[in-house]
């Protein structure tokens, strides 16, 4: 039988030790190995880093402290601390300190490199310790992810909920994953990104992510960071003693945002993964709604060559807020039609909105409600493939007709999901 070959020397330790390669993690893995695989990157950058740790258990991240225990001594080995917390505020408070470690004099370490982690109502709860450790700003060297654990559809919570809302209430960029791969290499970029734009980046946890495992790629090559050419950074613009309240909300708003945006441009974090000469089409969206939107496409026939001949495009961002505008305006010029897709309440949708408002001419834009403002995207529960299929199907019977007719029919999609292994 044909297929890969098998490595027989893989052991259950290289999903944390193997430096190169492909290893098997699950999520929550992927977490643990996070702040081991920056702080060997410190190390073959000549820094002598260490990491901190600190949050609150809850689903669902609800093993992470767990896994973090049992991976002991490996951090220890490479001066990662954890420390759970009392409660979330505690916790964020303790990496709001990682940050100042640099401020005093003989430091231990160039830097310390933070991580907080929480349910979403935890991220509710921290707001004052979550915003205040925003607004002082992060470590040139150290760096701070908010890992925000989200479970859209209330499957082991007493509530649903999503986390953009209350991280842009604390002017926190968020970037959203939409794998297990994408938790080791968006969450190096994202420690880069803190220490460029100085300020704490929101790191979205959904819970299907989280629960999920895969076979993925690590080693040295991944998030190969590049720095913005012909953006100057203001002097500074990382944490300090010096602050003033109308000073950091200044720096937040008009410095540190602008740098995100600066760092997604020269790193491509937004991108545009399917396209064509000729785009008429476009649909964006981000973190598990992109895998829910390939698949939907997939059912619905809307891949490959047909894709291309109706000019659909479609454009995965990593960061969803801010939103960068320069990427997202070259995606939706020349589009007719631009269909939001995103998990809950509108995030992308108004950012999407306000953005191409004063451009002329714009595309159609669609999310939460079609053209004549019914339901169109659902913003309770939790997205699907199917329910995300159904919604661009009755999107393109209005929009692009011609094109709707030449979709595959549910019940054909549901014959050959029973007969695909891969279904089942």
């Amino acid at each position: 039988m044909g297929g890969a070959a098998i490595d027989r020397s893989y052991r259950l330790e290289d999903r944390y030790a193997r430096l190169a390669g492909r290893v098997y993690l699950t999520g929550v893995q992927a977490l643990v190995r996070l702040p081991l695989d920056q702080h060997r990157r410190d190390a073959a950058a000549g820094l002598r880093t260490a990491g901190f740790i600190s949050g609150y258990r809850g689903s669902p991240l609800g093993t992470y402290d767990l896994a973090l225990w049992q991976a002991k001594k490996l951090l220890d080995d490479h001066c990662v601390r954890f420390e759970p917390g009392v409660n979330e505020d505690l916790a964020a408070t303790a990496v709001w300190g990682s940050q100042q470690a640099n401020l005093l004099a003989g430091p231990k370490y160039d830097g310390v490199f933070g991580m907080w982690y929480g349910k979403g109502p935890g991220v509710d709860r921290s707001c004052d310790a979550l915003k205040h450790g925003n607004y002082a700003g992060a470590s040139p060297t150290g760096g701070v992810l908010v890992l925000t654990g989200d479970d859209p559809g209330a499957k082991s919570s007493s509530i649903a909920h999503q986390s953009e809302h209350a991280l842009i209430h604390c002017g926190i960029p968020v970037l959203n994953p939409s794998s297990v791969q994408e938790y080791l290499d968006l969450g190096l970029y994202g420690f880069a990104l803190s220490r460029y734009a100085g300020a704490w980046i929101g790191f979205k946890c959904l819970t299907d992510t989280v629960d999920s495992a895969a076979s993925v790629e690590v080693g040295p090559e991944r998030a190969a960071v590049r720095l913005p050419e012909g953006f100057e950074r203001p002097p500074g613009l990382h944490i300090g003693w010096t602050n003033t309240p109308l000073q950091v909300e200044a720096r937040l708003y008009q410095q540190r945002l602008p740098a995100v945006h600066a760092f997604v441009r020269a790193n491509g974090l937004d991108r545009e993964v399917l396209g064509g000469p000729r785009r008429r089409l476009g649909i964006v969206t981000a973190g598990k709604a992109y895998l829910d939107v390939r698949q939907a496409l997939d059912e619905l026939g809307l891949e490959g060559a047909l894709a291309q001949e109706a000019g659909l495009a479609v454009y995965k961002l990593a960061l969803t807020w801010p939103l960068e505008p320069e990427g997202a305006r070259r995606f939706c010029a020349g589009l007719e039609d631009v269909l939001v897709i995103e998990e809950k309440r509108p995030v992308i949708e108004e950012q999407l909105a306000r953005l191409l408002y004063n451009d002329e001419p714009r595309p159609r834009l669609l999310g939460k409600r079609d053209e004549r403002g019914a339901p169109l995207v659902p913003s309770e529960g939790e997205l699907a493939p199917a329910v995300v299929a159904q919604a661009i199907r009755s999107w393109l019977e209005r929009r692009a007709p011609e094109l709707a007719r030449r979709l595959r029919a549910p019940a054909a999609t549901a014959a050959r999901m029973a007969r695909s292994p891969e279904w089942k």
